[in-house]
């Protein structure tokens, strides 16, 4: 028995040996296939660790700043919307629903005069960038108001003047009057990278010192209508409230200004547009040494080059900004610049795609000559372009656009109507009253109302209805269209 027993326990005991080995073996046959343990805590430290955004949080809170606004906006009642052009939302949303039911309002039943006041009362957020209380916000936040409030965490509150305001940029710049106000010191930031996490703060729908958080989506976007400004993308949560608050890295710096979504619903949906805090920098300064903001203008429209017009142009890859349109008597034009070119660089530095090319136009200053790289025609050619001021460019077009207007006997100066005018209005010609005066504005004629005929004779151009004014004796007879009514108005002449 006793054999026995000692026989199967040298058995067992060689049997345990053998799997201890076996183990040994696998075990060291498995560290020879991955990383050692020495290496593995440091890369996933390195991997994983999140950055401190409540200490970020706690040191820019302070900083941000609730803003009210109350004023009135004037509102057009007709097709005309020189007075209150905004941009459009996403789908070609209208972002005004007001206006829209008061134009469809008088379209089906007239009565309302060609533009209206009506009360605005608005709120935004910004950020203070010195101790005496200057503030970066955005430009949209302080539209139309007459009365600028600035509330801080602290709960203080003080009355804010505006300095300067840039609607291509949507930057403005407020101004209370407070001394040791803590502040953002704005310092060039370090290159973005798509992924890096980023924080906003501000006052969604009223909410102060909100913080939410997200990553860079993308750099250098490109929206329409918005040019001049390249775009950073977020997934950080913003929402109308948010416009003017601070977009900042996990460096401590803030890189840009909050100040579109892309929304169906009006609210957050994961698409955030920020303005890089280079672009706000350049304003403020202009802004805080001369009142004014001067854009540099090259006068093109340029699109995206993808793969097929890559091919159609005889191009390795898709890369650059494809000119669709040069402008008349554009500083692009005076360099020779035309509908199918490239641009590949701007002094020196690439375009890979039509966001570069904002970026370079952005920072540059009107009087500037860049060198333009481009292709045409399969080949690389060099073109040098004096940039000039887009705001005067603007002057002198409109300078221009106010010269062939009519204004005569009548008191009626008249703009020819757009196709799309034309078309909504369901009038084959016509022209369109921009301004009244004298004996038009005697017999109630309104800013908006469409000219079809002087004395019975269509009108098409301004050309005839400076030849009809000149003609006009004691009486004339308009006929004139207002939302969907025709109608006669008698004008006698003095």
């Amino acid at each position: 028995m006793h054999s026995k027993t000692s026989g199967r326990s040298h058995f067992d005991v060689g049997l345990r040996v053998a799997i201890t080995l076996a183990l040994l073996v696998a075990a060291s046959a498995s560290q020879a296939q991955s990383p050692t343990p020495a290496t593995v805590p440091a890369r996933v430290t390195a991997l994983t660790a999140l950055p401190d955004m409540a200490g970020i949080a706690a040191i820019f809170a302070p900083t941000v700043v609730n803003i009210s606004i109350t004023g009135t906006r004037k509102i057009s009642t007709v097709g005309d919307t020189s007075s209150d052009a905004g941009e459009e939302g996403p789908e070609g949303q209208s972002p005004d629903p007001m206006r829209d039911f008061l134009r469809s309002f008088q379209q089906r039943f007239g009565g309302l005069p060609p533009q209206m006041s009506l009360p605005v009362r608005g709120e935004g957020s910004g950020f203070i960038v010195s101790a005496d209380g200057v503030i970066l916000t955005n430009a949209h936040v302080i539209a139309d108001a007459d009365e600028v409030r600035v509330k801080l965490t602290d709960h203080r509150e003080f009355m804010a003047k505006v300095l300067g305001s840039d609607k291509v940029t949507d930057i403005a710049v407020l101004k209370v009057d407070a001394a040791n106000l803590p502040f953002v010191a704005l310092t060039p930031p370090s290159p973005l990278r798509v992924g890096e996490w980023v924080l906003a703060i501000g006052s969604p729908y009223g909410f102060e010192s909100t913080v939410t958080a997200g990553v860079i989506s993308a750099t250098k976007r490109a929206l329409p209508g918005d040019s001049a400004v390249p775009f950073i993308q977020t997934d950080a949560a913003i929402n109308p409230g948010n416009s003017g608050g601070p977009l900042i890295n996990m460096r401590g710096e803030v890189v840009g200004i909050n100040s579109q979504i892309y929304s169906r619903t009006g609210g957050f949906q994961g698409l955030s547009f920020a303005i890089p805090i280079e672009v706000a920098q350049r304003v403020q300064q202009q802004i805080l040494s001369t009142g004014q903001v001067h854009h540099a203008r090259l006068g093109v429209a340029v699109q995206e080059v993808d793969q097929t017009l890559a091919q159609a142009f005889k191009m390795d890859k898709p890369v650059g900004a494809l000119v669709s349109d040069v402008d008349k008597d554009s500083a692009g034009q005076r360099a020779g610049m035309r509908s199918g070119d490239i641009v590949l660089s701007v002094s020196g530095h690439e375009v890979d795609v039509p966001g570069d090319l904002s970026t370079a136009m952005g920072m540059a200053q009107p009087g500037d000559l860049v060198e333009l790289v481009i292709w045409r025609e399969g080949a690389r050619h060099t073109l040098h372009a004096r940039l000039e001021d887009a705001k005067l460019s603007v002057a002198a077009a409109a300078v221009n656009a106010t010269a062939r207007m009519a204004m005569g006997p009548l008191g009626l100066a008249l703009r020819p109507l757009q196709a799309e005018e034309r078309r909504d209005a369901g009038v084959a010609s016509g022209l369109l009253v921009e301004a009244v005066s004298g004996a038009a504005a005697r017999a109630d004629v309104w800013v908006g109302d469409m000219l079809l005929a002087i004395d019975g004779q269509p009108v098409d151009s301004v050309a005839q209805a400076s030849a009809a004014q000149a003609r006009a004796s004691n009486a004339v007879a308009l006929l004139m269209q207002r939302g969907g009514l025709k109608f006669y108005v008698p004008l006698r002449l003095p």
